[in-house]
């Protein structure tokens, strides 16, 4: 212990007196650290931290799909429900669940709660505790009970005030009365990543039972709820997915599905991180390969400071030093350095998820609540510890090589000199330099196609113009709205106050806004074509007013838009998409033919219309048909606004006049069409941004590598240097001579690079659009920006050996 002390001491002492070089590193060192730890932070919490339930591993959720139909993942069927409940034998528990967006009336101001219908297995099944009150009971799932609500406690504390009579009291949910029953404690979690909904939800904050009759084994059609199961102990998921093969296969038997319809059964884990593993590992080794590059160019550093403690260690070794005492003093040093910057890197993370968070990149679940825990210390410290030891070998490994005659009769502070002016000399350096260099091509290649593959998004027409747009979400829920004939009356008296004020160009409203999150598919028939037997087409389906196509500039491409006289006592109408027309009616004219949903009442389409991005930019959505509101309704829409100057601006007025109407009347997510645009690519966004700084940070790390072995054979040459002057050397071959050198490093660096970037950025293919894993250009011009870099790394070293005297240069040797 006393040993250690000493060293610890001395090395402190020594960092001291370099406390320039000090600073450089432990700032690289810092970077470096931090956004390892940043990262890892992230990475814990989705993949490596359970979810806060019991026994989460056996948890589980069960989805529909038909690839051939193009449904890769589709909600069940209270009928499929009842269908595995009778046959599985893998499951322990099930719970049907439902999300809702409920209204709360009876207020000041109504307000938007998200919320599910649900079995009372589902918060059993999760491990929920009342706070207050009671949970769900069985009895709550009979048909013909009063509807009960269980709280959140962040709910009950933000609209209730954190009431402790709130239990027994009644609430008005979407203009019905629901018995407040209990409130959770305030650990429960459910959101929209553990049971995905139609509807894009954030927390869930009411729960309340889901009765099922006595006939909804029958109802097969309604597509639209979330399957929740814990398995049996001992049954894996592959073991459950073998079982709900059989079952499959009995319901496409049975109901004559498609040939391609399955089930199939998805750990909560995976569900709930989703796309954003492989997004997450990418990110989380490119940090790494980051930090790699820092423990080179800090060994480098060291490395260029041992060759000045030469005959320190010689001294200490010729008075009896074993080469084990001097390796643990200089690795001391090493971790030291390590150490504090781990400590700075701390800041550095806790930085990077502030930037991170407010970046949000939209699907990183549970980013708000991402922290530095213990573990994430754990990891620095191991991090800090690893890295010290990592780039202290190279020193070491120098110090025990020392040539004690040799330094010791070597005059001056340095010992003995480092070599010439060639990098034969300096291999080890050399090799660090190379392996930065070719890390930052590889790192600065992902980069770059990232940055390629955003800007071609980007540069994809969405179908419509998001400029002056204003857009929000109106609900008119409740008794009074229960009838469609008021839901359209309604709608169509906020569109004539909203057209009336002043700067309003256009306005319209639609039931599924493009960019919003907003799914509504379903199947139906074409006039002229029978599908194969057991398949459907599947088709987007939207309701949309007279002026929306208009307010959103979606092209006109045959036939008319919706107008006044489509109304719910004239022939039933639709209008396709351009997809739709060229599918069924290539080359033809698809207006005057039919479509149905029910043999018993046809569409006429009267208007084809441009395809529309629905999902994303890089997402290719369904056909899509639009009925009109006047005969379709819809009590929940998305209102957008077409203005002459900047739509934010209207927001306020717009939402007057809904409130004059109605002030029952719930109004969200009131946002421009830039803004909905803008966050729809902010997964592409994040994962570009994050590399490229990664890779810049790299490339300056290499940089400073590169000058700082050229500056070091500069210094360590100056006798060569004055040999080749007093040859008669010109200073264009003392430059040429340097720069050759670091272009040499350069080019191994570049070629080793091309050979790794091809490798690794394979891994990234899921997350190019409209780009090559081995796009030529990135190729071409990454090399290139590595080399102008480069060369300039080397100039300034080759240019001061130009300034050396070889008469000073001569007699010092």
């Amino acid at each position: 212990m006393n040993t250690l002390l000493q060293d610890l001491r001395y090395a402190l002492r020594t960092l001291r007196k370099n406390l320039m070089m000090t600073s450089v590193i432990a700032v690289s060192l810092a970077i470096g650290i931090g956004a390892n730890s940043a990262i890892f932070s992230v990475v814990d919490a989705l993949l490596l931290r359970p979810l806060p339930y019991p026994e989460p591993d056996r948890l589980a959720a069960v989805w529909l799909h038909s690839p051939s139909l193009g449904i890769l993942r589709d909600w069940p069927s209270p009928g499929e429900y009842i269908d595995i409940k009778k046959e599985n034998h893998s499951f322990e528990q099930m719970a049907l669940a439902q999300g809702r967006v409920f209204v709360l009336t009876g207020r000041e101001q109504p307000e938007r709660i998200f919320g599910a219908r649900t079995q009372s297995s589902l918060l059993e099944m999760l491990g929920a505790k009342p706070l207050l009150g009671r949970l769900l009971l069985p009895e709550d799932d009979k048909p013909g009970k009063p509807d009960v609500a269980i709280l959140t406690e962040r709910v009950w504390r933000r609209l209730f005030n954190s009431d402790p009579a709130i239990v027994g009291k009644t609430i008005v949910l979407n203009g019905n009365p629901f018995i407040v029953a209990g409130v959770l404690q305030r650990s429960f979690m459910l959101n929209a990543e553990v049971m995905p909904t139609e509807t894009p939800m954030d927390k869930m904050d009411i729960l309340a039972p889901l009765p099922l009759g006595a006939d909804a084994e029958k109802n097969r059609g309604d597509e639209n709820y979330n399957i929740m199961v814990r398995l049996k102990p001992g049954v894996s998921v592959r073991q459950a997915q073998a079982d709900l093969d059989v079952i499959a296969s009995r319901i496409r038997e049975k109901d004559k599905r498609d040939a391609s319809f399955g089930m199939h059964v998805i750990g909560l884990q995976e569900q709930v991180v989703g796309d954003v593993r492989q997004a997450l590992l990418v990110v989380l080794g490119s940090v790494g390969l980051v930090l790699l590059i820092a423990c080179a160019n800090v060994a480098n550093l060291l490395l260029t400071r041992a060759a000045s403690r030469e005959k320190e260690v010689a001294i200490r070794t010729a008075l009896g030093a074993a080469w084990p005492r001097l390796a643990r003093q200089l690795l001391t040093e090493s971790v030291l350095l390590a150490l504090l910057g781990g400590g700075a890197g701390l800041l550095v993370a806790q930085l990077s998820l502030y930037v991170v968070r407010t970046m949000n990149p939209g699907n990183i679940p549970r980013l708000q609540d991402i922290t530095i825990n213990a573990a994430v210390l754990a990891f620095t410290l191991g991090v800090s510890v690893i890295t010290g030891i990592l780039f202290g070998v190279a020193p070491v490994w120098r110090a025990i090589k020392v040539d004690l005659n040799t330094s010791l009769k070597a005059g001056g502070r340095s010992g003995q000199s480092d070599g010439g002016l060639h990098l034969n000399r300096h291999s080890l350096r050399g090799l660090l330099v190379v392996s930065e260099l070719t890390i930052s091509l590889m790192l600065l290649i992902g980069a770059g196609l990232l940055i390629r593959s955003f800007v071609r998004l980007q540069n994809v027409p969405p179908g419509f113009t998001t400029d002056h747009v204003l857009t929000m979400e109106v609900a008119a829920t409740g008794p009074k709205y229960r009838d469609k004939k008021p839901e359209v009356n309604f709608y169509k008296e906020v569109e004539s106050r909203v057209a009336h004020l002043p700067g309003v160009v256009a306005e319209g409203t639609v039931s599924g806004l493009p960019l919003s999150g907003e799914v509504g598919w379903g199947g139906i028939d074409v006039e002229g074509y029978t599908p194969p037997p057991g398949q459907e087409l599947q088709v987007d389906l939207r309701v949309a007013s007279t002026d929306y196509f208009r307010t959103m500039e979606i092209p006109l491409r045959k036939g008319r838009f919706f107008n006044e006289d489509d109304t719910a006592d004239k022939p039933q109408v639709v209008i396709i998409d351009e997809k739709f027309a060229e599918r069924f009616w290539p080359g033809g004219d698809a207006i005057g033919k039919h479509v149905w949903r029910d043999p018993k009442k046809p569409f006429t389409i009267v208007g084809v219309v441009g395809v529309v991005k629905q999902y994303g930019l890089e997402t290719d959505g369904k056909i899509a048909a639009y009925f009109p509101q006047a005969q379709r309704g819809g009590d929940r829409m998305f209102l957008a606004v077409r203005t002459s100057s900047e739509a934010a601006r209207l927001s306020s007025a717009v939402v007057n006049q809904i409130h004059a109407i109605d002030p029952d009347v719930v109004v969200y997510g009131i946002r421009t069409m830039q803004d909905r645009l803008h966050d729809s690519l902010a997964r592409q966004r994040f994962s570009s941004t994050m590399l490229g700084a990664f890779s810049a940070f790299a490339l300056l790390l290499a940089a400073v590598g590169l000058y700082g072995v050229m500056s070091h054979l500069v210094s360590q040459g100056t006798h060569d240097i004055g040999v080749l002057v007093t040859l008669g050397a010109q200073p264009g071959n003392i430059i040429g001579l340097v720069v050759g050198q670091g272009m040499a490093l350069a080019g191994i660096g570049v070629v080793l690079g091309l050979v790794g970037a091809a490798a690794l950025t394979r891994v990234m293919a899921s997350l190019l659009f409209g780009t090559s894993t081995t796009d030529a250009v990135t190729f071409a011009v990454v090399p290139v920006l590595l080399i102008i870099v480069a060369l300039a790394s080397t100039a300034i070293p080759a240019w001061r050996a130009t300034s050396v005297d070889p008469m000073v240069a001569l007699r010092e040797e």
